[in-house]
């Protein structure tokens, strides 16, 4: 049974505490952030990185070593696989057995969808969501692009893989329709004004998403 193990957490934090907790490379990137809203989010969802994690394995935050593959997917010293994703002002970690992937997409009002579909889509996902009126057709588009976005990173390949070389669902239960083999697409929890998906390896069981048991510490 394939599991994977989601949390999410809020960027709009006022927090300074949380800057000793990252590292000098990550605080280093934090100040060539232009906007103070960007630059305390990046602290915010990297610290919190951090705790999460380290709760998870029973280490201290500070002491986490973070490597990269060859895609720039960032890897744990000594797992276990995880994945993050963030936009607006929500953040998204999924911890999974095997390799794993999660996307979290803030559902922009104003984003003028069409093009990036007609683009990035397949012929069967536009078609789908031709068929849908405008309002459901929004929302349609962000959940397909949450869970195509999902699966490249379970890849590892980030969006050097084409988002066009295989098919998701694009409304109702998360599927994988084709090119998508040896992984299981799953629905994420909801979150209001959001769309959310993960992806873990397919053991031919369904996959289980639950939510993460923070131990008291990681909160803190």
């Amino acid at each position: 049974m394939a599991r994977a193990w989601v949390q999410f957490e809020r960027l709009d934090v006022d927090d300074m505490a949380l800057t000793a907790i990252i590292g000098a490379d990550e605080r280093a990137r934090a100040d060539r952030f232009r906007f103070p809203r960007d630059r305390r989010r990046f602290v915010v969802r990297r610290a919190r990185l951090r705790q999460l994690l380290g709760a998870w394995v029973g280490r201290t935050p500070e002491t986490l070593v973070f490597t990269e593959n060859s895609h720039g997917k960032p890897i744990l010293a000594g797992g276990p696989p995880f994945s993050l994703s963030y936009s607006a002002d929500m953040m998204m970690l999924a911890i999974g057995d095997a390799d794993v992937g999660c996307d979290v997409e803030w559902i922009d009002p104003a984003l003028d969808w069409s093009p990036l579909a007609e683009t990035f889509f397949t012929r069967t996902e536009r078609a789908a969501l031709a068929a849908l009126p405008p309002a459901a057709a929004r929302r349609a588009f962000f959940a397909c692009w949450a869970r195509k976005e999902a699966f490249v990173k379970a890849l590892g390949l980030g969006l050097s893989y084409p988002l066009d070389a295989f098919d998701v669902s694009v409304s109702g239960t998360a599927e994988l329709m084709s090119g998508g083999e040896g992984w299981a697409l799953g629905d994420a929890p909801a979150i209001p004004g959001y769309a959310t998906a993960i992806v873990a390896g397919d053991d031919s069981a369904p996959l289980v998403v639950m939510p993460m048991v923070i131990p008291q510490r990681a909160a803190a």
